[in-house]
């Protein structure tokens, strides 16, 4: 990674603290993802720590990020109201449709997602793309059924790898699927499918839940899509 794609990364983490600033409340919980940009967002919201009760992380990483700069994590079933859930992606397209799980935490990314009004996806503009895809489609599967997912997944067209070495928080395993090129109008559909397939925890296409706020940061700085 370069020092640009930092200042890139720490240009829109700092604009998503922002953009949540005013909406915030002492008794308010924040949704935090997972990854490089997400930790950008973690350093500059800690500057506004005093401002809100705590947050929920999405991966045990993000959960010791927070908690060095002193900020409370919530498990999230204790949770009732999240207001924003703000995380990266590795692909988002024109109608906030998104590809995560680059860092293999997207089933809790997802999950929390799901309780937040508002999903703020962060990203820098080399992350803007017109058809998900081109990065293999992440999908968390239990390990005795890695072999049976991997032939369904085949018959649907996707090439499956092995995340070799890695293990989910979850304690399960990641199948990335190259070949799979996305259309807006199919991503849901396919995410679906997807997920329907025995063995799947679930997969790294966000478009059942897309984000309602993309934030892209570029070298004329930081521009937002509601």
């Amino acid at each position: 990674m370069t020092s640009a794609q930092d200042n890139l990364k720490r240009q829109v983490g700092e604009a998503a603290v922002e953009y949540i600033d005013n909406h915030l409340a002492n008794d308010s919980i924040v949704g935090v993802g997972t990854g490089s940009t997400a930790n950008f967002f973690i350093d500059a919201l800690a500057k506004i720590k005093h401002k809100f009760d705590g947050a929920v992380a999405s991966s045990n990483a993000s959960a010791n990020r927070l908690k060095g700069h002193g900020i409370r994590v919530f498990d999230l079933n204790a949770v009732k109201d999240m207001t924003f859930y703000v995380d990266g992606a590795d692909e988002a397209d024109a109608s906030k449709q998104l590809l995560k799980g680059g860092g293999g935490a997207l089933t809790r990314e997802k999950i929390v997602a799901s309780v937040a009004t508002r999903f703020v996806c962060i990203i820098d503009d080399s992350k803007l793309v017109n058809l998900l895809g081109q990065f293999p489609v992440p999908i968390e599967v239990i390990p005795m059924a890695r072999s049976a997912v991997a032939r369904e997944i085949v018959k649907q067209g996707g090439q499956p790898v092995l995340r070799e070495g890695f293990f989910t928080d979850n304690g399960n395993i990641i199948l990335d699927v190259h070949g799979l090129t996305i259309k807006p109008e199919n991503a849901r559909s396919l995410e679906a499918r997807l997920n329907n397939i025995t063995g799947v925890v679930t997969n790294g296409i966000f478009a059942l839940r897309p984000a309602d706020v993309l934030l892209i940061s570029s070298t004329t700085g930081v521009t937002c899509r509601e």
